[in-house]
């Protein structure tokens, strides 16, 4: 060995006077080797700065990456300034505690290499597929091409697949009950992306019924439950920039101006607080806001009206099923209930 080389386990095995075998099983912990020669091994390697056996050969051995993949819907940029995404990140990593592996963030912008780069190539155990997708079906269509399980949170992405999903339909029904209870009649919405462009702007037949998101067609189904005719407009992403730009156009003509919006994430209903200011628009003196997740906005002042959805516990549940999906189980979907948070952003329209 040259002074320059990386000492090997062989080296080691030489320097203790053993075989390479013995060495092997001193530094796993898995063999009948006695604690002297454990020892003698173990300062054999402390003397030429040997590390231990190179993980990669043991993940290889194993044949496994020790990788899960997480796939996020935008950049992971936009991904860290969403709580609901750093809260399921949280629990994800909680549910795979007992695997010993670690999380590889992949991107799934639908942007030109962002997609094919990371699901394609990415040397992953097994997938979770986060947030509310527009892409998912084709994300799981690669996957299905590799052979690698995943997980789901929100979306149905077909057989053999868990979904750790919220009552979407359900809870946002209850929220726009409550708003009629209030005495609201002139609602609309603000809604998460239909379709894998993203395209933003009014909220159109077509867009309904080309739509490949689940969770923005079963958000409005449940307000259409008790306003069957709300429209309003489609953001291009879950964003406080694309509620403000929501609200805007929603906001603009004091002539067709709603009583209340419904938005389905607590950063549109932020954007959208945040277009009323500007325009002068009291909230919720004269205009109530209704958003979904249940997160802490950062420079918002309100204590927002919101459905409250448990991100860390779906995030633990995705986690789990992940472990049990690589030890040979088939794990069951998991639905969670939101619960309705009554704040300062909704209260009867104005006379």
């Amino acid at each position: 060995m040259t002074e320059t080389a990386r000492p090997t386990l062989a080296d080691v095995a030489a320097r203790a006077g053993v075989s390479a075998s013995t060495a092997s099983l001193a530094f796993s912990g898995s063999g009948p080797v006695s604690d002297a020669t454990k020892q003698k091994v173990h300062a054999a390697a402390a003397e030429l700065g040997y590390a231990g056996p190179d993980p990669r050969a043991q993940s290889l051995r194993r044949g496994r990456s020790g990788i899960v993949g997480v796939v996020l819907e935008e950049r992971v940029r936009a991904a860290f300034l969403d709580p609901v995404k750093i809260q399921m990140l949280d629990g994800i990593t909680e549910g795979i505690g007992s695997l010993g592996a670690g999380l590889l963030l992949l991107t799934d912008t639908g942007e030109a290499g962002g997609h094919a780069v990371g699901i394609e190539s990415a040397p992953v155990d097994a997938v979770v597929l986060v947030g509310c997708s527009p892409r998912l079906g084709q994300s799981v269509e690669v996957l299905r091409r590799r052979g690698i399980p995943a997980v789901a949170i929100e979306g149905d992405a077909g057989d053999g697949i868990p979904k750790i999903s919220i009552d979407n339909r359900e809870a946002t029904r209850r929220g726009a009950e409550y708003l009629r209870e209030l005495g609201h009649a002139d609602v609309q919405v603000v809604t998460l992306p239909f379709d894998p462009a993203r395209t933003r702007g009014p909220l159109t037949p077509e867009l309904e019924h080309g739509s490949a998101s689940d969770t923005a067609s079963e958000r409005l189904a449940g307000a259409r439950d008790v306003f069957p005719h709300v429209t309003g407009r489609v953001a291009g992403a879950s964003s406080i920039e694309e509620g403000l730009e929501a609200g805007r156009a929603l906001l603009a003509d004091p002539a067709r101006r709603p009583t209340a919006v419904i938005a389905q994430s607590d950063l549109l209903a932020a954007g959208v607080i945040q277009a009323a200011d500007e325009l002068g628009i009291a909230v919720p003196a004269e205009l109530s806001v209704l958003g979904f997740d249940g997160i802490r906005v950062d420079g918002l002042q309100h204590d927002l009206t919101t459905l409250v959805q448990p991100s860390v516990a779906k995030g633990r549940a995705a986690g789990e099923a992940v472990v049990s999906l690589l030890a040979g189980d088939s794990p069951r979907s998991v639905c969670f209930t939101s619960v309705l948070h009554v704040g300062d952003t909704t209260a009867p329209p104005r006379a």
